[in-house]
């Protein structure tokens, strides 16, 4: 299994946004930080 840092960010609309750097266009945008890393860990 292979490891990426995802960075969280709080959105103008209160949303999480959460990026992977090392993959471009990798980006979610979520209500809460849970739903956003429970997100980013789908293949």
């Amino acid at each position: 299994m292979m490891k990426f840092t995802v960075i969280l960010e709080e959105g103008e609309d209160g949303y999480i946004i959460a990026h992977v750097p090392a993959l471009k266009g990798c980006h979610i945008q979520r209500k809460t930080r849970d739903e956003a890393l429970a997100n980013e860990k789908k293949p």
